[in-house]
């Protein structure tokens, strides 16, 4: 494995500050190598991060790499060196809000604003404390933040919530958000964990400690909120006329950890993790996906869990059974780079447990090709996600790899 600008640095707070205009992103110099053809895939080692990674994304058009951390800060690689000072920090450390204390807690998301070089805006996910609710004593959140207003590779110091929904146990907290090709934001969210709640076939808050925002992908518009609120409600949405909690768009689900769109034709793959048979991976073509059901927790995978199996669900595309040694399936993302041509239109998606590389095409007939690769990979992988472009995986030691074709 080859390490490309590999910096070790002590984590540094990061503060904002109210000045305006937006400053300009740097200019990230690349040489654009000539396409690799082939697909002999492998992951070459380009960075790594103080603590458990989970995520690497970037702002659009944008070549620098933004690292989340598990643990509350957000980092950036710009030209492969990891810079100094972190981009945003969150944590315990500097009194943030992101709660890390156990289970599957801590800073999960990040999402840039389609119009960020201009707006300066992004999102982030976490979980924290949630005071005053013995029955609920963590909360998932969404927070809007902004650049700094005098040096683009740091974030203002203060976000603002937008979404905070009560959960009951530190595990399944989902996490992933995304704005889609619409402009609206999408967040999945998992079903509160502890036993299996009654959350993810849930569209109203009714029952006892039920909570119909867990155990869903969430659809939300950002850019016109409604009175009282720091979001809108997609007119499309399918309760936005009641029905149901206006913010859902797909339903259950256990822990859709790691999820992501296809940038070029707007279908969206979702890791589901399972409860006691299958891990699933979840394929939807847009005219899908609005109210589509899932199935958890009355179906796991194509078989029967319990409770009403009369209901109708969307099968998963692939489901792999857990005595095979999958028990965390970490989705990915379809390649649309331009390194690597014959990686064009292929999922690659691993599990954090069983490790190795597997990739999938959804064909035109709605059925999904499969392959698992050969060969050894990085374990446990917390991610694989697109960054300028191309496709980058992070794993539990803070290592980044970017997935290449070997000439």
């Amino acid at each position: 494995m080859k390490v490309v600008g590999l910096a070790l640095v002590a984590s540094l707070s990061a503060c904002g500050d109210n000045q305006l205009p937006i400053p300009t992103p740097p200019v990230v110099e690349t040489d654009a190598p000539p396409p690799t053809f082939g697909m002999n895939v492998e992951m070459t080692l380009v960075a790594l991060v103080p603590s458990l990674a989970v995520l690497v994304t970037s702002p659009p058009n944008d070549g620098r790499l933004f690292v989340v951390e598990r643990y509350g800060q957000i980092r950036v690689i710009e030209n492969g060196l990891l810079l100094d000072e972190p981009f945003l920090d969150l944590s315990a450390d500097v009194n943030g809000p992101v709660l890390t204390d156990a289970g599957e807690l801590g800073l999960l998301g990040l999402a840039f604003h389609p119009q960020y070089a201009t707006t300066g805006v992004f999102f982030v996910s976490y979980t924290a404390h949630n005071s005053g609710d013995p029955l609920n004593e963590q909360r998932d959140v969404v927070s809007r933040c902004t650049v700094s207003a005098t040096d683009p590779n740091r974030a203002r110091g203060t976000c603002i919530e937008i979404l905070s929904i009560p959960d009951l146990a530190s595990n399944h907290n989902g996490g992933m958000i995304e704005f889609g090709a619409d402009g609206y934001l999408y967040l999945g969210t998992g079903d509160g964990g502890s036993g299996n709640p009654n959350n993810p076939q849930a569209l109203e808050d009714a029952l006892p400690n039920t909570r119909a925002l867990l155990g869903k992908i969430l659809r939300l518009d950002i850019d016109h909120p409604a009175p009282g609120l720091e979001y809108g409600i997609p007119l499309d949405n399918p309760y936005a006329a009641g029905g149901g909690r206006p913010e859902i768009w797909i339903r259950g689900l256990r822990n859709p950890w790691r999820w992501s769109f296809d940038r070029m034709t707007g279908d969206i793959w979702i890791g589901d993790v399972g409860q006691k048979q299958f891990e699933e991976l979840n394929v939807l073509r847009p005219s899908q996906q609005p109210g589509a059901n899932l199935g958890w927790k009355f179906w796991e995978g194509s078989l029967c869990y319990e409770g009403d199996c009369s209901t109708s669900q969307v099968l998963p595309k692939d489901e792999r059974p857990r005595f095979s040694g999958w028990y965390s399936i970490i989705a990915g993302q379809v390649y649309r780079g331009s390194r690597f041509p014959d990686l064009q239109g292929w999922h690659f998606y691993t599990d954090h447990y069983k490790g190795g590389l597997a990739m999938a095409r959804l064909e035109d007939d709605d059925t999904l090709t499969v392959f698992d690769l050969p060969g050894s990979y990085p374990a446990n992988l917390t991610s694989i996600h697109e960054a300028a472009g191309e496709l980058y995986a992070t794993d539990a030691t803070g290592k980044i790899f970017q997935l290449v074709v070997a000439p």
